[in-house]
């Protein structure tokens, strides 16, 4: 059922209230530490859509060690239906589904290119590896672009939250990449893929069993 003009105004002061309460700035004693040595855990949160049936998806909440990025904690919403609540959760919008702030498809900075300095921003970056900010039309900086990996041209959107400045959230996420997309993500990215893959009709019941296959490894590298 879709959601109805009320609750879709009653969403966007919700989003406007907590866009009002974010801190822009550093405020946990790890931020501050070389290599942010207090920092033991880092987690990642991925949905993914059925190739089969797009109204169908899959959450996955991982949980890694820091510095090592060993999985230490995999779990999830086994079987999603984003359609019944109206609107696609990957925009971040508030549902009651486990919403991703930044979609996918927002990583890659070619759709927000709107300018001839941004066009050739992302060429440099391309060839250097140079990060550089992206702003918006009020001139605000929204995030960083920067290339994420060696291996890999293709750019990566980084976005501050809360209680973190842009340049540690950059930081951090040069940290945990081994391949393009940040390990967290990737990882949360490999199971809920594997779960839509391998039970596509199984009932909930949680994503820790579901082993990453060698398919499913290969298909998420690919993109990076």
């Amino acid at each position: 059922m879709a959601a109805s003009p009320a609750q879709r105004r009653r969403w966007k002061r919700e989003q406007a209230r907590l866009r009002a309460s974010v801190l822009e700035e550093d405020t946990e004693p790890w931020q501050k530490e070389p290599q942010f040595s207090g920092l033991h855990r880092v987690g990642g949160v991925d949905l993914s859509y059925s190739k089969e049936d797009e109204s169908r998806a899959c959450a996955s909440l991982v949980v890694l060690s820091y510095p090592d990025l060993e999985v230490l904690l995999v779990d999830g919403n086994g079987l999603l239906h984003p359609r019944e609540f109206g609107i696609a959760c990957h925009l971040g919008v508030l549902t009651d589904l486990p919403c991703i702030g930044v979609a996918k498809n927002l990583l890659h900075v070619d759709g927000l290119v709107r300018d001839e300095l941004h066009k050739e921003q992302v060429r440099s970056l391309q060839r250097s590896g140079e990060a550089f900010p992206l702003t918006g039309a009020s001139g605000k900086v929204l995030g960083m672009v920067l290339r994420s990996h060696s291996n890999s041209s293709r750019p990566l959107y980084v976005s501050v939250g809360h209680r973190v400045s842009l340049g540690t959230a950059v930081a951090l996420v040069r940290a945990c990449c081994r391949f393009r997309v940040p390990e967290p993500i990737r990882q949360a990215d490999i199971r809920s893929r594997e779960y839509l893959r391998r039970q596509p009709c199984a009932p909930v019941e949680g994503l820790e069993a579901v082993p990453a296959s060698p398919e499913s490894k290969k298909e998420t590298e690919s993109e990076d």
